[in-house]
């Protein structure tokens, strides 16, 4: 994976992670929600940039 990809991936979870403590702390359970599915983004890109290392090393 790309160290660029990884610092993006990486900033978003930590975007979703505040977003849904600020969500729990609120009230709001549309903040909560949201920050859940940037985790999930974020997670997804991980999955991807990594099935992609995996790929290409097989091919070595």
């Amino acid at each position: 994976m790309s160290l660029e990809k990884r610092v993006e991936a990486t900033a978003k979870n930590i975007e979703g992670k505040v977003q849904e403590i600020v969500g729990e702390v609120t009230g709001n359970p549309q903040d909560k929600a949201e920050g859940k599915a940037k985790q999930a983004e974020a997670n997804l890109r991980h999955t991807v940039e990594n099935i992609k290392d995996d790929v290409k090393k097989s091919l070595e």
